[in-house]
């Protein structure tokens, strides 16, 4: 059984011919690869595409890089520095696009190949050939993608799986399948396993073995011990406001004499971003219209990676459930902000001071704005008050949001403030419009 990817197929589809490099970025074992060379490519066939005017071709694959002449062995994952010879390739591709139809090149982890940046804007030269490539290098953040490629680089960004697409492949029971998904998360590769032991083994293994070992040998980190402190208390922390100095004293209380500096933990954050395990999320000042640099929230690409870092023992639901929400707008393609209401109250004394009420989410697509609380739970009319409050104090129109952990359809208060079960929010796409 296929696990389907709808919308990234789709993002890619209306990208088809728009005379970008199709940059295809996401955390390892996200699924780019099976999405570009499998969903994608057999799209195109269905379409009536020639098979040999779609060219795919995968930079870490041995039996593909045999074949334009290069040892694999010496080109592995061992050796970063190394690359793919572009002469090499390009004198097996371009005999390959035999006429003046349209080519498709799929073309997998071009990080690996040498100057891969004047390869691809090369290719943007010819107008018979649709390019669309994938990379796990840092160099394939969002922010270098239009620079990488001389402004012509178009990103389609791959998260783990959402709770929707995950609940589409396994099916069952709701509330089971969203206790395991907020535990294991939604790697591809965890939700084709079936026991709990084999997918902590795993997510425990890819944590350590794969995506820490990439950051050290990439960045040439020798201190193992202080980079996953940093990563200890970030998982700790969740969903929580937070800042290099905060981190740091943290782990500085155990640590001894042997401190670590905020400029080392603000160093190991970024890389972890580049690697695309985490993200950062800013405070927007929502009367006062600015951001605010710091504190911040962190939050997981997948939260199964999270719990694995912590050998699965802080299963926090209220955190992990903010989690995956701000996961699943970033799906659906909104910008997502932290929110801050920021006004002017008397106190007890009549003494006027500045109070700062959060929002969780600001999620921002065009001309559309949400306001979004994340309650695990609301037993009565005091917490939805004290939930609710930060929204009141916003004084506009945009839309607002109370989601919580309960399975509940969607209901308008008063006010026209929207409360639903986290669930019936993930699964219905239009969830925002209710």
């Amino acid at each position: 059984m296929e696990i389907k990817r709808d919308e990234y197929l789709n993002r890619l589809i209306v990208r088809r011919h728009n005379g970008f490099i199709k940059v295809i970025t996401g955390i390892r074992r996200s699924g780019k690869s099976y999405l570009l060379n499998t969903i994608f490519y057999n799209y195109l066939l269905s379409e009536g595409i020639a098979a040999d005017h779609i060219i795919r071709f995968a930079f870490d694959s041995a039996s593909d890089l045999l074949q334009i002449g290069e040892n694999p062995i010496i080109l592995d994952n061992e050796h970063e520095d190394r690359k793919v010879d572009p002469a090499k390739f390009i004198t097996w591709l371009m005999p390959k696009i035999a006429d003046s139809k349209m080519h498709y090149i799929l073309l997998d982890e071009v990080q690996k190949l040498g100057a891969f940046e004047s390869v691809l804007n090369g290719f943007l030269r010819e107008t018979n050939l649709d390019v669309y490539v994938t990379g796990s290098n840092s160099r394939f953040l969002s922010k270098d993608v239009l620079t990488e490629f001389a402004g012509r680089g178009d990103e389609v960004h791959v998260l783990p799986l959402s709770f929707s697409e995950y609940y589409a492949f396994k099916g069952g029971d709701k509330g089971e399948a969203f206790d395991d998904y907020a535990v294991f998360g939604g790697l591809p590769a965890v939700a084709l396993m079936t026991t709990d032991e084999q997918k902590s083994t795993y997510l425990i293994a890819q944590m350590e073995n794969l995506y820490l070992k990439d950051i050290k040998s990439r960045y040439s980190i020798r201190d193992d011990k202080a980079l996953g402190e940093v990563l200890d208390v970030i998982a700790s922390g969740i969903s929580t406001l937070t800042n290099p100095q905060n981190i740091a004293n943290t782990i500085n209380t155990v640590r001894g004499d042997s401190r670590i500096c905020n400029e080392t933990v603000d160093k190991y954050i970024s890389h972890m971003e580049d690697a695309f395990m985490l993200t950062r999320v800013k405070r927007y000042n929502v009367k006062g219209r600015k951001y605010i640099g710091t504190p911040y929230k962190i939050y997981f690409e997948d939260v199964g990676l999270r719990n694995a870092r912590l050998n699965f023992r802080q299963i926090e639901g209220t955190h992990i459930m903010e989690n995956i929400i701000y996961n699943e707008l970033r799906y659906r393609g909104y910008l997502v902000d932290v929110g801050v209401v920021e006004i002017r109250e008397k106190d007890a004394d009549g003494k006027e001071t500045r109070v700062q009420y959060e929002i969780d989410f600001i999620a921002t697509l065009g001309s559309r704005k949400y306001y979004i609380q994340s309650a695990y739970a609301i037993p009565d009319a005091e917490k939805y008050a004290q939930e609710t409050l930060p929204l009141d104090r916003t004084m506009d129109s945009f839309k607002k949001l109370v989601i919580v952990e309960k399975s509940m359809k969607p209901r308008r208060d008063e006010k026209g403030y929207v409360m639903m079960g986290v669930k019936e929010f993930l699964l219905d796409k239009s969830s925002l419009e209710v």
